[in-house]
Order: structure tokens, then sequence, then C-alpha cells
């Protein structure tokens, strides 16, 4: 190619035509304009989402770079009576942990040194390691609740990346009183069961972090608080510590004479809903699962998780049972309700009711009551727990068509068996309602009629929970309304179901079980001498092939007509089980009358029993 000369550029080369003059397109100029502006917004995007949504986290990334971030727990919310007295709060603790630069850059010597001075196994650093996010995650929680010990070994040596800081422990002054109840929030400041893990989410607050900077010789220069520590929110529950403790140890002390360890009880305010006691009986101490614990302690730990007793279940609200008599308040509503029989239906009970038997025609079915009762209405027949006329109620005899499975089933479910209650608490026990189906499809045997005779007075495979019982009882109470039964004290009452249409069919069950304490044929007439008036029904049931007996009771007070206004009366409902019981409910009615003896002196005569429809 021949040179180009300087005169040729300037003049654009037209002396000899070798070059040839193109116009740019303006397209061209469009689409660079586009990308200029494309490129232009997607970094003003990016700048602004990182700006906007991630400056903390990049801000707190800086500093970290040059500072060392300590976190700053946060104290898990307190948890109060209805009184406002604490029932589960915190303790100052120290614990350790460790930068997770600092720990990858010395790894083999930290971990040496953390297992010779408070026994953290490489193990156990490697499971909380594998938890973290180590992009976001700056530090390491290694372990809690240091001992004077422990501690003067940490600081004897100077090892870079790990941190003492203050931490607190949850704390329970009541120990076995309501272990069940409040549950527990484990070694790492968790819910674990009852109240604590169900309001875990607002029980826990939210870390914060300080940063201080050091020198490198690792002392402290300055020390800045740049996120605040934020407390868990504090719960107010319905449980009357007092109350709860007297119920603990006078339910103890029934089982103790009888040489048992196994009882329940729930004590509720019938208007509302609120819960007052619940008890659980054998029980444990809570704080076995918030500490560390010495080997001691560990050892007690494990026997509760394995004990045959399980002290670590709520009876109260996650056991089901055979209701024995205590559900035949609801029976005898349901056959008021249906028809199936009047205030003025009388059966006799001679102590049993014979099925004839069509291949045995000489050995008939016979169905006993658990003594002869003569002629009963169905007010005696509710003081006296006649199981014959329940018989009758329920499964029907000769002339009388009785409720029937099916009906009966609807009854359950209307009074809430078979299903949740709604409590704010987890795990709380279903029941189970038995029907034809089922059994047949279970068993391979037809239902037959002897099986409505043993649900009809609440034995058979009839399973519900105390709580759920005690709530039939609360609507009984109030005059038709079933309300959630809740712990936490904030919460606005709820009718679940509202039946204040049979209010007048409820006052004639109410009258049965006010005779149960009035009537010298009551089973529970040991109450009569109580300075307010108390409607009860009592209980046994069999189990394990009628080898033991669990007695029940369940009663309200103070009883009134409920003539106008429905709920204004009732104050309490109780409900005592006593599991393997020798006498059946002879065992459970003294304790009844010392719950209910102690609550009136203590709350009603005083007037301090408010709920929140007094308010």
């Amino acid at each position: 190619m021949d040179d180009l000369r300087i005169e040729e550029i300037i003049d654009g080369g037209t002396s000899n035509g070798s070059f040839l003059e193109l116009l740019v397109q303006g397209r061209v100029f469009r689409i660079l304009y586009i990308a200029f502006i494309s490129i232009a917004l997607l970094f003003a995007g990016r700048v602004f989402f990182l700006g906007q949504y991630s400056r903390d986290f990049y801000a707190m990334r800086a500093l970290a770079n040059v500072d060392h971030g300590v976190p700053l727990p946060a104290g898990r919310g307190i948890v109060f009576d209805r009184y406002g007295i604490p029932i589960a709060q915190n303790q100052p603790i120290f614990s350790v942990s460790v930068r997770i630069p600092e720990f990858l850059a010395h790894r083999d010597e930290i971990e040496s040194f953390l297992g010779e001075s408070i026994g953290v196994t490489k193990q156990e650093i490697e499971t909380k390691l594998s938890g973290l996010d180590l992009e976001k995650d700056e530090t390491m929680l290694v372990a809690r609740d240091l001992d004077p010990e422990e501690l003067l070994k940490l600081k004897t040596r100077n090892l870079p990346g790990i941190e003492i800081h203050d931490d607190f422990r949850r704390y329970y002054p009541t120990g076995e009183l309501l272990a069940q109840a409040l549950g527990y929030a484990d070694f790492e400041g968790n819910g674990r069961t009852g109240l604590e893990l169900y309001y875990d989410a607002a029980l826990k607050g939210t870390d914060g972090m300080m940063l201080t900077e050091k020198n490198s010789k690792g002392e402290t220069l300055t020390d800045m608080e740049v996120r605040k520590p934020i407390p868990g929110k504090s719960l107010t529950t319905t449980i009357d510590l007092e109350f709860q403790k007297y119920f603990v140890e006078r339910l103890a002390q029934g089982l103790a004479a009888l040489g048992r360890k196994s009882g329940a009880g729930l004590a509720i305010d019938p208007r509302t809903g609120e819960i007052l006691a619940v008890v659980s009986l054998p029980s444990f101490d809570s704080n076995l699962f918030t500490k560390k614990g010495s080997p001691d302690d560990r050892a007690k730990k494990a026997e509760l998780l394995v004990s045959s007793e399980k002290p670590l279940f709520n009876r109260a609200i996650a056991g089901i049972y055979n209701p024995g008599s205590t559900i035949k308040p609801l029976h005898a509503l349901a056959g008021l309700s249906e028809g199936v029989i009047t205030t003025e239906t009388k059966i006799f009970s001679p102590g049993y009711i014979d099925i004839p038997n069509p291949y045995f025609p000489d050995k008939p079915s016979r169905f006993v009551d658990w003594r002869p009762q003569g002629w009963v209405d169905v007010h005696s027949a509710l003081a006296k727990s006649s199981n014959v006329y329940f018989y009758e109620v329920g499964g029907g005899y000769q002339d009388m068509k009785g409720l029937g499975i099916e009906r009966l089933n609807i009854w359950w479910q209307k009074f809430g068996f078979g299903k949740p209650t709604g409590i704010d608490y987890p795990g709380e026990g279903e029941g189970f309602l038995p029907d034809p189906e089922e059994k047949e499809a279970r068993t391979g045997i037809p239902w037959r009629i002897g099986d409505t005779y043993n649900v009809s007075i609440g034995q058979g495979d009839l399973m519900v929970s105390p709580l759920q019982l005690l709530t039939q009882i609360d609507a009984i109470a109030n005059g038709g309304k079933l309300m959630r039964p809740h712990l936490n004290k904030e919460e606005v009452p709820i009718i679940t179901a509202d039946y204040s249409d049979l209010k007048q069919n409820i006052e004639e069950v109410r009258l049965g079980m006010r005779d149960t304490v009035t009537e010298t044929y009551g089973t529970a007439y040991l109450l009569h001498t109580l300075p307010f008036p108390v409607a009860a029904k009592t209980g046994s049931a069999q189990v394990q092939n009628n080898t033991k007996t669990n007695a029940f009771f369940v009663g309200f007070a103070p009883y009134a007509p409920l003539e106008g206004t429905l709920g204004n009366d009732p104050k309490i409902a109780i409900i005592v089980l006593v599991e393997d019981a020798k006498e059946g409910s002879l065992n459970v009615v003294p304790i009844a009358n010392d719950l209910f003896y102690w609550y009136y002196v203590h709350r009603l005569a005083n007037g301090q029993a408010q709920s929140a429809t007094d308010k």
C-alpha cells in the first residue's frame, strides 16, 4: 500500500479518489444512547438497592472488618400470673463466643483450648458452625452459663477471637408448680414446651451488637453500641399462682394418702374461659432444662425423659381418658333436648339391665349399675349417678327408644369433644369419638347395643381430655356458651358455640348437679357444708380391663338459677382426676371440697376473683 501523505488527509483524499467517504447512520447513535442509558439505570438501581435495603448490613460488615463484634443478648419476656407475680424470668450469666474469621484462622488452637478449659468438644463446635450463615454471622456462640472456674480458665490465655460476654438464662421461681403449663426454654434460650413454646416468637427478644475496637495486643480501645438489644414482650397469664400452689399441694396430698403419684386438675372461670390453675402430677423442675447443670442435673434430666410416670406429660391438657359418669350431664341434656326423656320420665334400676342373648337365652348380657337405685328421674339419676338410667337414655330399652350412637356422636361434637379446644397451648389432646363404621373397620366386629350402653356412661372407646370435659361443664355452668379456654390474660374471651336456646333443659341438668351436692343420696354430698352453693358430678372409669379405676370430679360454684342474664353467677369450675384411685370418686370429692373452700375464702369472700366480664 502507498504511504498516505498529510496533504491527502487534509483535503479528504480527493486528489486521487483512493478513499470513499461514508455517512454514519442515525440508528447507531440511538443504539449507543439506549445502551448508555440502560447501563446508567442499572448502575443507579444497584446503588439505590445497596443504599436503601442493604445499607445496615454492609455498614456492619465494614465496621466488622476493623472492629470486634460482641453480641448483646436480649432477655426473654417475663411471664406473670394474673396478679403480676413473675412465674418465668431471667438470670444473668456469662457466655463465650468466637469471632468467625479468627476462629477459622486459628481453628485447631482454639478448639483445643475450648476443649481443655470448658469441655466443648470439636463435634459440638462443628455442629454449631454448620448451622451458621458464614456470609452474615460474625460470631458463633460456643457455650453459655459459665461457672467461675471456667471463666478463670478462659481468661488465663488471650487467644484471638474468643469473647466472654453477659447473657441470660431462663429461671422459674415456681419450680415444679407450673412446670407443665409454662414448659421451659432450653439451654440456648428457645421455647421448647408449654407456653414458652407457644409464645416463643413474642417472648424471644432481638439481640443487639457492641463493636469493640482493639489494638494489636487485644486491648480494648473504644466500645460502640451499634444495635440495642430489644427484650422480648412480657406475657401476663390467667394463672392464679397462689391458688395453683394450693391445688398442687392438695392433690399431691390426696395422691400420697392413696399411695398414688399420678393425677391432674384444672380450674377455669366459666364466664370467660380463663384458666386459673392447671395441674399435672408427677411434675418436674423446669430449671433443669435451662442450664448446663452438674452431672447430677444431667442424670436427673435423663431420668425424666425415660420415666414411666411421664412427669413431662401434661395430663390436664394433653391426656385423654374415659370420662366415666362425668359425661352424664351432657347425655341428660341431649336426652331432654331430643325428646327422649322429660323431667317426669322415671326409670327403675334394680342394679342391672339384661339384654336377651339370642344364641344363649339363659345367659343374657348384663350391664350393671354400681348399686340398685330404684325409681329415678333425670335429677336423681344425676345425683345418684345411675348407670341404668343412662343406659336407657343412650341406647334405649324395651319401649324406650334411646338417643343411639349417631345422635350421641352429634352431641359430643356440639360440645367440643373429638377436636382441639383452641387453647393457646401446644399439643392438646383431641380425644376419640367412637362410631359403628370405625369400630367394624378396626376390629372386624359390628357395633352392638352394648357398645352404646358403655359409651352412654363414659366407658368403652369414648376418650376425652380433662380440658374438653371441663369446657363442657363450663357451658352448662354459664347457660350454654362454649368458651375457648385460654392462658393469655390479654386474650379477648371467645364463644366457640352458643346453646343458650337450650337454657330450660340446661337448667334441669344444673338442678341435677345441684342435687348431687344437697341431697343425702348425692355422690358429692360432702360439699353441702361449703359456704357457697356448688353443683357437681362425680365419675369413675374402669381401665386396663377393669383392673384400675380413674376417679373424676367436675363442679362449679357458686350455683344459682339461670333466670334472666346468662353466666353472671358461676365464677369457678374445677376438674380433679386421680389415676388408679382405690375407691373411685370417693377419693376425689374431699380434694374438691377443700379446693372450693380455699377459693371461696381467699377469692370470693373478699371479692378478688375478677374476670374480663367484671371490668
